[in-house]
């Protein structure tokens, strides 16, 4: 059994289509049908399951495919581990965004005044998310890291609402949930999760929020409240406090309107020494975002 066999095996186990497969590794498509097929002779078992259009794996094949991930990703951290020890290599990070990217900038800038060779490899923007083995850090919701990672709560914030400063409920001190039913809301699109956790408030107090815009830019949201656009709700914290005179952000009254942030790795790889650099000055760097927050 080869390297190579076990590496061609692992592509076409996660595509599960042989021809998307043999591209993805720049070999022709007869070329990984024998490699598997040489693979399943020396094994004495079949591996996928197939059919004249794609291929599935089947129940062997989904357990020897977990030992090979496990068997590639400890062939990779080795190599990792060796080249961190030497210096051999430029400092990399790979960063999963799925919350709060509108302070990577700041974030970012700030790490690089002190670590200006560190590379950066970012995921965000609509990128499918991976497993674990694809990055280096994930910034993520507290309430759904990433599955196969270790976790730390970098902050909770509460979720206000943000209103123009003409709206008839901006004289208030504060508002309920059920208050805001059958306002004209601008949310964040589908899939974000702070749209999750709004829709699921929305939900608790009986109510779909209707829908007038959706944007994912905090000053395209905040440039629709002040143009009497609509509401919305935003983080108290991450999205940057004070939206001006002309927006007013209201607390709401229930104390569950709230959301954590979390940085999680993946718990069975090795951390590179750039990488575990950049968790801590992002640990630091939220911790004083949140001192900052308080009045």
């Amino acid at each position: 059994m080869e390297l190579l066999q076990l590496r061609y095996f692992q592509a076409a186990a996660r595509l599960e289509h042989l021809t998307k497969a043999a591209h993805s590794l720049h070999i022709s498509q007869p070329a990984l049908s024998k490699m598997i097929a040489t693979l399943e002779a020396e094994l004495g078992t079949r591996l996928f399951e197939r059919t004249s259009k794609s291929i599935r794996l089947n129940a062997q094949g989904e357990q020897f495919l977990h030992y090979v991930d496990l068997a590639l990703q400890a062939l990779k951290d080795g190599r990792r581990a060796l080249a961190d020890a030497d210096g051999s290599e430029a400092a990399h990070v790979t960063l999963d965004v799925r919350v709060s990217s509108h302070l990577l900038p700041d974030l970012l800038a700030e790490y690089r005044r002190a670590w200006p060779d560190t590379q950066f490899h970012l995921l965000q923007h609509g990128s499918p998310y991976g497993s674990a083995a694809d990055f280096d850090l994930c910034l993520s919701d507290g309430a759904a890291p990433p599955a196969g990672t270790a976790s730390l709560q970098l902050l909770e914030e509460e979720i206000v609402v943000a209103v123009p400063a003409e709206h008839p409920l901006a004289a208030k001190s504060r508002v309920s949930l059920a208050e805001l039913q059958g306002e004209r809301f601008i949310m964040l699109p589908p899939g974000k999760p702070l749209r999750e956790t709004t829709d699921a408030l929305c939900r608790l107090a009986g109510f779909t929020p209707l829908i007038q815009f959706e944007s994912d830019d905090p000053a395209t949201v905040r440039g629709l409240i002040r143009a009497g656009q609509g509401v919305a709700f935003l983080p108290a914290i991450t999205w940057g406090g004070s939206s001006g005179p002309a927006v007013v952000q209201l607390p709401l009254a229930e104390d569950y309107c709230r959301r954590s942030i979390s940085l999680s790795w993946p718990q069975d790889r090795y951390m590179t020494k750039a990488a575990a650099l950049f968790r801590d000055f992002t640990v630091q760097y939220f911790a004083k975002l949140a001192a900052r927050s308080k009045p």
